[in-house]
């Protein structure tokens, strides 16, 4: 019994060594861009929803003058880096094959420093991420 309990956790760490360390999920990167970028259903993609919503994802210390949101389901976007969702836009960077539902938040005025005063434009589009490693 404590053989065959041996040999499985054996096999079962073998697995996890073969295994590629390649899910988005993992990549600092990609979390990274989902916190700047990513808010799969919006409420409002107003003014106020650009203003609370850069200061609550603390881009506002110095105001941003520009970013993007990115709404939708998280495995269409990951789909871009496959052939599923995307083509190849030069280097490392493809391009969607469909179009995602998008929010453009513009500081408005010169001021770097808070309150950050943003302008939203809706739009739907197709986007270009950076891919690594699949």
């Amino acid at each position: 019994m404590v053989m065959r309990l041996g040999l499985f956790l054996l096999v079962f760490m073998l697995g996890l060594g073969l295994t590629p360390p390649t899910l988005a999920q993992d990549n600092p990167r990609y979390r990274d861009f989902l916190a700047k970028h990513y808010d799969a259903t919006p409420q409002g993609r107003n003014d106020r929803y650009c203003e609370s919503t850069m200061r609550r994802r603390h881009l506002t210390s110095p105001c941003k003058d520009i970013n993007t949101f990115v709404h939708g389901n998280r495995h269409h976007i990951t789909a871009i880096c496959g052939d599923e969702n995307g083509s190849p836009y030069g280097g490392n960077l493809r391009i969607s094959t469909s179009p995602f539902q998008v929010t453009t938040c513009k500081l408005r005025g010169g001021s770097p420093r808070p309150p950050c005063r943003y302008r939203a434009t809706r739009g739907s589009r197709n986007i270009v991420v950076g891919c690594e490693n699949g």
